[in-house]
């Protein structure tokens, strides 16, 4: 790992870090929310599927924003645009710990999700942009695996702090993401990419609009290929931290520390089989992670113990981040160089649309059935990861292409 970052120059660990910490910020922000549900389904004197509607809300928002921040950073650069995105972001999570009923909070899920849709782009952009094409797998899992580091903080947060300041102040606590943008402000560097390609005359939207629909067979590859993607992320992380707690009745601090567990284990994955597909491919790492997934099920789902249910969430984010973890490098590769900033966000916003209803199908089935979260989450993954197979295998890459603007 070090001798990764060795080779990096300054402004390019600095927008490296700045993509990284955006995308781990906004992750944080995120599961704040999911690891909330059943206390703001108790306040609100409601389900956890009603209150999972906004899980559904901020994922099929985020296609809105991908375009609409996409279209921003390639007419204004990438560094303006990340800040902006990371202040929306920030002030719609603040806003989320006053919601004064279910019918606000949804609301309020909603746009953050829009906001949210835009950074996953933006960052990539801005770091792929300005990294070396040597080590681009490794990169790409550690920041893919951002995810995960806002994932792991969520957990270490909740298990901490909730207990002394309820599902409001958690959403206090995680607004502090704002902070990000001073760095971003003076320490970090436009693209280089994104200047040497600038012109006088800057894309109009109706110009962006056209080189997507342009490249229309790429972006429904995309989109079926991160459908698939998201589906298997969604489908094993979303309600776990509710599995653990309703169909186990572990306390958050139990409850916390699996997920912490399991998200050491995704942040691994992600590293080890970005760096493998420097070696074998984006496509066949993906395939290896998302089959390995499969043996895992029984012990991931099925277990009684914290321990062996740790064991199991451990080894299952280790396959499903290890996949996702090439997904930056993978997805701006096949990219068009003109709409790099917009077309692989869009692509993967998409595919979270098109799994945007993953939490809320999981929960219904399982409060169903006597909140029997494990038949429900056993199966979704099996299927997804089936498909994740086949949509990959049967698609392109272009590994270590070389990353110009326009």
């Amino acid at each position: 790992m070090i001798q990764y970052f060795r080779m990096l120059t300054r402004p390019q660990l600095h927008a490296y870090f700045a993509a990284l910490g955006g995308w781990s910020l906004d992750a944080l922000d995120f599961f704040v929310f999911v690891f909330c549900l059943s206390a703001i389904s108790t306040e609100f004197h409601t389900t956890v599927k009603a209150v999972s509607e906004g899980v559904f809300l901020t994922l099929a928002c985020r296609p809105l924003g991908a375009l609409a921040f996409g279209w921003l950073a390639e007419k204004y650069g990438r560094r303006p645009v990340l800040m902006l995105n990371v202040i929306s972001y920030s002030v719609v999570q603040l806003a989320t710990a006053f919601a004064p009923d279910l019918a606000t909070l949804l609301v309020l899920r909603a746009v953050f999700g829009f906001a949210m849709g835009g950074e996953w782009g933006v960052g990539a952009a801005l770091a792929f942009e300005t990294l070396p094409a040597k080590g681009r797998g490794f990169f790409s899992g550690l920041l893919q695996e951002g995810y995960v580091l806002g994932y792991l903080l969520a957990s270490v947060v909740f298990g901490l702090l909730f207990v002394h300041v309820g599902w409001r102040g958690m959403f206090i606590i995680s607004s502090a993401s704002a902070l990000l943008v001073l760095y971003i402000r003076f320490g970090v560097e436009e693209s280089p990419a994104w200047t040497a390609g600038k012109a006088p005359h800057r894309a109009s939207a109706a110009e962006l609009w056209s080189a997507v629909t342009h490249y229309f067979p790429t972006l429904c590859y995309l989109v079926l290929l991160m459908a698939c993607f998201n589906a298997f992320s969604h489908g094993s992380q979303d309600l776990y931290p509710t599995f653990l707690q309703k169909q186990h009745g572990y306390p958050p601090s139990v409850t916390s520390s699996v997920v912490i567990i399991m998200n050491v284990g995704a942040l691994f994955g992600g590293i080890c089989f970005g760096a493998l597909s420097e070696r074998i491919g984006r496509r066949r790492a993906i395939v290896l992670a998302a089959a390995l997934s499969l043996p895992m099920i029984p012990l991931w789902a099925y277990t009684q113990t914290a321990v062996t249910l740790a064991l199991g969430a451990f080894l299952m984010q280790f396959m499903v981040q290890g996949a996702w973890g090439i997904v930056p490098a993978h997805l701006n590769e096949l990219s068009p160089p003109s709409v790099r900033a917009m077309l692989p966000a869009f692509a993967y916003q998409l595919g979270n649309l098109a799994a945007s209803k993953m939490a809320p199908f999981q929960a219904g089935i399982a409060e169903a059935h006597g909140n029997d979260y494990a038949h429900i989450l056993s199966l979704t993954m099996a299927v997804v990861a089936v498909a994740l197979i086949l949509v990959t295998w049967f698609g392109r890459e272009a590994r270590a292409a070389e990353l110009k603007v326009g």
